[in-house]
């Protein structure tokens, strides 16, 4: 995907990153359209169990928790996935050092798009009863970001009329 204004933009992405696909995917999603620094905030409060991710779409099986009613959206079902949240600061650490080579101003930078897809599984084996053997597989993901600068809002001149 290629942003609006490629020149007040920037982009990091991992591939193949082995990480749980859902848990990335409602992690990306909480952090979407937040300031840089406040999801760098939030991603280490969510490793501290300070703040919880809300779980909308792969929510089957998770347990409410009082801190996902913090969030606008209805429910309460929410966890917090800390893996998750250190590949998803890493990324957004190596998109803040691509700004800062490009010249950005970061403390203006707001996350415009992020996106998490599954990659090709990685296969184990487990060894079962009566000589059976069962897949013991990985869902790993790519993640995209896209880092924009904000347009900082300027209060428009008082026109003199006579």
């Amino acid at each position: 995907l290629d942003p609006e204004n490629s020149a007040k933009s920037v982009k990091a992405r991992g591939s193949h990153l082995r990480v749980h696909f859902k848990n990335t995917r409602e992690t990306a999603q909480a952090v979407k359209k937040m300031h840089l620094r406040r999801a760098v905030r939030f991603l280490k409060n969510v490793m501290t169990q300070a703040e919880c991710v809300p779980f909308r779409r792969y929510c089957k099986g998770v347990g409410r928790h009082a801190q996902a009613k913090n969030w606008k959206a209805g429910g309460s079902l929410g966890r917090w996935p800390k893996k998750s949240a250190e590949f998803l600061l890493q990324l957004l650490k190596n998109a803040e050092s691509n700004a800062e080579y490009k010249g950005l101003d970061t403390d203006h930078l707001v996350i415009e798009h992020i996106q998490v897809n599954k990659a090709p599984k990685m296969r184990r084996r487990t060894y079962r009863a009566h000589g059976r053997i069962n897949p013991y597989m990985s869902s790993p993901c790519h993640i995209e970001v896209i880092l924009a600068e904000r347009e900082q809002a300027i209060a428009k001149a008082e026109e003199e009329g006579t």
